[in-house]
C-alpha cells in the first residue's frame, strides 16, 4: 500500500515491530511544509467526524510543528490568543453575526 503521508516519528519503528517493512525517506524543507498542511487538514478532518481529545491532541501536535517550522513560539500564541480574548473576546457566548446595516 502506498501512503505518501508524514507520519509520527516513532511510526517506522512500529511497523517494523508487527513485522512489516517501512518504506519512508526524509522531506525536504518545502515537501514537510506541504506535508504538515496536508496532516493539519487530515487531523481537523478526523476531530470533526469524531470529536474527542486524542484528536485535538493530533491537531495541537501538528500545530505545534508548524509553528516551530515557522519560528512562532507557543509563548506568544497563547499571549496573542489572550490578549484577542481580553479585546475581542471568545466564542462562549455563541453569537452568531446574521448582518450589519449602514444607516
Amino acid at each position: 500500500m502506498h501512503y505518501d503521508k508524514l507520519v509520527r516519528d516513532k511510526i517506522p519503528e512500529i511497523i517494523k515491530s508487527k513485522g512489516d517493512t517501512p518504506f519512508t525517506h526524509i522531506a525536504d524543507e518545502k515537501e514537510y511544509e506541504e506535508a504538515l498542511v496536508r496532516k493539519l487538514q487530515e487531523e481537523v478532518d478526523e476531530f470533526l467526524a469524531k470529536p474527542c481529545a486524542e484528536e485535538a491532541a493530533d491537531i495541537l501536535e501538528v500545530l505545534r510543528a508548524i509553528c516551530a517550522l515557522k519560528n512562532i513560539s507557543l509563548d506568544n500564541i497563547e499571549a496573542v490568543r489572550q490578549q484577542k480574548a481580553t479585546e475581542r473576546g471568545g466564542f462562549e457566548q455563541r453569537i452568531i453575526l446574521d448582518k450589519i446595516e449602514n444607516p
